[in-house]
């Protein structure tokens, strides 16, 4: 399933695959050896690109939803 929440991070359509697993950062445009994050509940992500140290956060804090578990079929279950 699709994450239904689009980044800056995220790849354009029709964009080249990059060509290590982490995304460039979005600040000076190169490719870092390692990213860190941070997150405080109700404030936005903090992420750091090393080696360049850049620091990027989201627009917003992310939502998040808890939904009871479905049951499986079982006779007991509902």
């Amino acid at each position: 399933m699709r994450d239904p929440h689009l980044t800056p991070l995220a790849a354009a359509p029709g964009c080249p695959p990059e060509s290590g697993p982490l995304p460039s950062c979005p600040v000076c445009d190169g490719v870092p050896e390692r990213i860190s994050w941070r997150q405080r509940p109700g404030q936005p992500v903090l992420l750091l690109f090393e080696p360049c140290g850049h620091r990027w956060s989201t627009p917003a804090p992310p939502v998040l939803a808890v939904t009871p578990p479905r049951a499986h079929g079982h006779a007991d279950a509902g």
